[in-house]
Formats: C-alpha cells, structure tokens, sequence
C-alpha cells in the first residue's frame, strides 16, 4: 500500500510543474484524495460489502468532487489533475499511468447490464471536460482532446477531438506510411508545410495536404496524356505549364527562399 502511495505522489510531480513539495502533495492535491479513497471501496465492493462501498465512494465525492464508481478498476499511477467533476462508471477500466484532466466522464451509453464503460489503456491522457462514453477502448498512449465526445475506439497513439470524437493524428508508422509520398512532394517544392509533418496535428493544414497530394496526381495524370497523345502525332501541350516561384508565397508568411533554391521550378513532377 504504501509503495502505491509513494508511487502516486511521484506522478504528480512528473505530471504537474506546480507541485512544490510532497506536504504540498498530500494534503491539497484531491486528485489523490479520490484515488486512495477508490482504493478502499473498490477492495470492499470485490468482498461483496456494496453498500459500505458506496458510502465511503459517496463520501469521496462529497469531500473531493470526483465521483468514482467503486466497481470502477484503476490501474497504477492514475492521476487526476484538479480533479473537480470527473465521473467514472461502474465498469470502466483505467490502466497504468492514465491522466485525466477535470469534467472528464467516462460514461456508458445504455441501460442494459455488463460492459458499457470504457477502457483507458496505458499512459492515456483524457483532456479536461471530455466525454468518452461506452464499451470502447482507447488504445495505449491515446490523447482525448478537450471537450470532446467519443463514441469510438481509438488505437494506440492516436490523437481524438471534436465532437463526435474524430482521429486527426493517427499513429506515428501510419502517417508516415499516408504522408510519404506527401513528403517527397513538399521536398520538391522546396517547403514542409500542409502538415507533412508527422506530429502536427492541424486538420486544416492536414487538408492543404490533401490537396497539394491530389494537385500533384493530377499534374501527373495531364502529363502522361500529353506524352501519349504525342507519341501518336497529336500536337498538345507544346508550351510548358507556367513556373512558379517561392517568393511569390512570401506574404503568407512562409520562410524566405534560400539563396540555393531560388530557381523556379515547374510544378508537374
């Protein structure tokens, strides 16, 4: 028991930046509070004593503003952070190092009995005010973005937000696996934006990248046409298609080109 206390005060100082000292820690961090009391009626409820279960989970909620159903499984090193009303159901399942931030519920979605929580693997982090509702999982590492409402699995390393909750950064091998080719063509225009970036999550530079994807497949498709019809004497695409500069995307406020790229380049690859 006590090794699980150490460990927990340990969590908070890896995870929180304002905690001072291990007196600080104990005695104003309720967070802690919720999960030491969790502990006993989680121990009591598996005796089958559900009613003192529940009085001493009801108490916690009273004393911490953290409601934590006592069926609830919570692994090691959980920390909850300001703590003030997060909800966690009968049949959720938390792993090892999960943080949660405040307002998060992890809800079910039905009435009828069995497994209608989630379950939380390893080193998951759920931002303050999200809901994560039903029998789903989200895979270790997973990042539930703030405020938002998932109804869906998530697999490890995935990044999920909005409403309803949608992945925007999946994980690390299948972007790169996605973005490759996005890359070579971002390297050959001699910029890296339009989230050809592994970890840049912004949807709307993600979409820019899409784009520039498909701009490029079909410069590529125009030209093969070209070359056939040629080939067969047709007499088309005899003039180049217009250069581009980089400097011409200066007020958009990408970097200046550099003295060794200054040549214009044609756009079809």
């Amino acid at each position: 028991m006590f090794t699980h206390i150490r460990e927990d005060i340990q969590s908070v100082f890896h995870r929180d930046p304002a905690a001072r000292n291990t007196l600080e820690v104990l005695t104003n961090y309720p967070g802690l509070h919720a999960i030491w009391c969790h502990r006993l009626s989680h121990r009591l409820w598996l005796w089958g004593l559900k009613w003192l279960a529940r009085s001493v989970s009801t108490f916690s909620r009273f004393l911490t503003g953290i409601e934590i159903h006592p069926g609830a499984t919570l692994g090691r090193r959980v920390f909850i952070d300001h703590g003030m009303g997060v909800v966690i159901g009968e049949t959720a399942i938390i792993g090892n190092d999960v943080t949660l931030y405040h307002g998060v519920t992890l809800g079910g979605t039905t009435w009828l009995g069995g497994k209608r929580h989630p379950t939380l693997e390893d080193n998951v982090v759920v931002g303050a005010g999200a809901k994560v509702l039903g029998p789903i999982t989200m895979g270790a590492g997973a990042k539930i973005g703030s405020n938002s409402v998932v109804v869906k699995d998530a697999p490890a390393n995935a990044t999920v937000i909005g409403i309803p909750g949608r992945i925007i950064l999946a994980p690390e091998e299948d972007v790169v696996k996605q973005n490759g080719k996005r890359a070579k063509i971002a390297q050959k225009y001699g910029f890296d934006a339009y989230a050809v970036s592994v970890d840049n999550p912004d949807p709307v530079a993600n979409a820019m990248g899409i784009l520039l994807e498909h701009m490029h497949l079909m410069d590529s498709k125009l030209q093969e046409m070209c070359t056939v019809i040629q080939e067969m004497g047709g007499d088309v695409c005899t003039e180049s298609l217009p250069k581009m500069d980089l400097g011409e995307f200066a007020a958009t406020g990408i970097d200046p080109v550099k003295p060794d790229s200054t040549e214009d380049f044609d756009p079809v690859i």
